[in-house]
């Protein structure tokens, strides 16, 4: 059984009430001039959602640095915080009027901002993201609640309530590193028209665009950028109407989808408005990343999600793919991959509107389930990128379900499956051509999770080293096993080398699945600064509610008003 079944079950419930541990080196050595915070997203499973995935969040930062953050000489400080939201409050006030659904989490209030997905640096501050809930600001020190990113009204909320709407955008905005904003996007879940949103860092709004003529049917997992475009892809994950309303889940993730490149220089404030070009790509994909110089075209690295349904969780009921039943232990946990694994590098023409794919990597044998990666995400990083990290997590036939199986039949092919299940590899490819470089094969009862690229050295920029690119530096990788939760520490020079050095807690020591992380060069107190407060999102709304809900919720805004 090589999925772990701490990471759902009792093991991961009790490591989360133990929210500060110190890690100690037990294998290699640490070198010296790793530096900053590694920083990582979780959902509480706690709160039972029935997808593993929309449990409040939780952050954790680890300090790369020995004997600092709390922790005593020669040891690694990991600390671990429920960001405590708006909705996280109300629950905890009124935890029974909170029902887990399958996309979410609802109750009179309206729908809860997991906010549990993808930590996001923006220099001394950070961010934590949700596809269906405003990015929420963080405390880079304490990891406490700061606000949520613009007034309510800004996002145009695909469903709006008397409290907490519901927000339709992405648990990847960007940080615009020349014009200092952060982009992201706020879709309509019926109609799938997009638009584009934009926050300069201070004040209580945020500004958006409508995209013209144009419509992202299913999500937007993800945005990337250039110097000057924006690119906007559909994603694959498909909400199902029936399923929604106590149904079976039928439908399944759109072959392919669009593209839309928006240029920076057309987000003009005050205009309310922005034109496209509009592409089509297939396979479908979840993550992608573009190259930050434009000169030569738009280039994207797609990592395609063909045959995986992150709508899909295992239920206690399921079967598995050899018709054996589905352990209770992974019962939330995502359907796995049920195709071979694809990652290309796109080019973008917004000129003539053609597409032309520059690159491609695939191995059917070894290279299952494209799960997450790693960049330079310096801007020195982003303009002349030179690797690309990236984690297969292999394949697991006991987390395939046969109502997958069935929903995307004629567009799998089982003969393609391994005999047996494979372990997960991590990856260096060459950003060019995607060529294999250097490889590290985990052993089979090991899940890696997100890796995170940390320079060597100091740079021109804060998040720079001395060579950008992604080739000088370390990958710092969370892996879940039975046994403990580890870090491994890699070379991104050579990660065939293996680990060079692993931190881990006592043995037994596990914790809830880690989803998205990111690195900081230091953890400073979030600035003074104005920002939208939850305040702000209560008016007249609040008399759609029994007045004791009304109550709840202004003695909330009041708490976090005086912290």
């Amino acid at each position: 059984m090589p999925v772990p079944r701490s990471i759902l079950g009792k093991q991961a419930l009790a490591a989360m009430d133990v929210a500060d541990m110190d890690l100690d080196v037990i294998a290699g050595a640490w070198p010296d001039d790793v530096r900053g915070h590694y920083v990582v997203s979780t959902s509480d499973q706690r709160t039972r959602p029935l997808h593993a995935f929309f449990g409040d969040g939780i952050m954790a930062r680890l300090s790369l640095t020995p004997g600092t953050g709390g922790a005593p000489a020669g040891r690694f400080a990991w600390r671990a915080r429920v960001v405590d939201t708006p909705s996280v409050r109300l629950r905890e006030k009124r935890p029974d009027l909170f029902t887990a659904g399958p996309v979410g989490t609802s109750s009179p209030w309206g729908f809860v901002n997991a906010a549990n997905t993808a930590p996001l640096p923006w220099g001394d501050r950070l961010f934590v993201t949700w596809d269906a809930g405003r990015p929420v600001e963080v405390d880079p020190v304490t990891l406490e609640f700061v606000a949520e990113v613009g007034h309510r009204d800004d996002w145009k909320p695909a469903m709006d309530q008397a409290v907490l709407p519901l927000v339709s955008t992405t648990a990847h905005p960007v940080i615009d590193p020349e014009r200092g904003c952060l982009w992201s996007v706020s879709r309509d879940v019926i109609t799938g028209a997009v638009a584009v949103i934009g926050y300069d860092g201070t004040g209580t709004r945020v500004q958006r665009w409508d995209v013209e003529n144009a419509v992202l049917p299913q999500a937007t997992h993800t945005i990337t950028q250039t110097r000057d475009w924006l690119v906007l892809a559909d994603t694959a994950y498909k909400i199902d109407t029936d399923e929604v309303f106590g149904g079976e889940r039928t439908v399944a993730n759109n072959p392919d989808g669009p593209v839309l490149l928006i240029r920076k220089d057309d987000l003009v404030p005050g205009r309310g408005t922005v034109s496209c070009k509009q592409f089509r790509i297939a396979p479908e994909v979840n993550h992608f990343y573009a190259r930050y110089d434009d000169t030569d075209g738009v280039q994207v690295v797609m990592e395609h999600s063909e045959g995986v349904d992150i709508g899909m969780y295992l239920r206690e009921d399921d079967i598995d793919v050899y018709g054996r039943p589905i352990d209770p232990a992974l019962r939330g946990m995502y359907c796995h991959g049920m195709t071979p694994a694809l990652t290309t590098v796109l080019q973008f023409d917004p000129e003539t509107g053609q597409v032309r794919e520059r690159a491609r990597a695939s191995d059917p044998e070894r290279w299952w389930q494209a799960e997450l990666s790693a960049i330079d995400w310096c801007i020195e990083g982003q303009t002349d990128p030179t690797r690309h990290h990236l984690i297969y997590l292999g394949f697991h036939p006991e987390a395939i379900n046969q109502r997958a199986m069935r929903n995307y039949e004629g567009r799998i092919d089982p003969s393609l499956f391994p005999a047996e299940e494979t372990p997960a590899v991590l990856v260096t490819h060459d950003r060019e051509d995607l060529k294999a470089l250097s490889e590290w094969t985990f052993a089979l009862d090991d899940y890696p999770t997100s890796p995170s690229f940390v320079p060597r050295g100091r740079g021109g920029t804060r998040y720079a080293g001395t060579n950008p690119g992604g080739h000088d530096g370390y990958l710092v990788v969370a892996v879940h096993n039975d046994d403990r939760f580890r870090i491994e520490l890699f070379d991104a020079a050579d990660v065939g080398r293996g680990p060079i050095s692993v931190l881990a807690p006592p043995n037994g020591t596990t914790v809830p699945f880690l989803i998205h992380s990111a690195w900081m060069p230091e953890a400073n107190p979030a600035p003074n600064l104005e920002r939208h407060r939850f305040t702000d999102d209560l008016d007249v709304r609040l008399d759609q509610l029994d007045p004791d809900l009304a109550a709840t919720a202004r003695e909330v805004a009041a708490d976090l008003d005086v912290r």
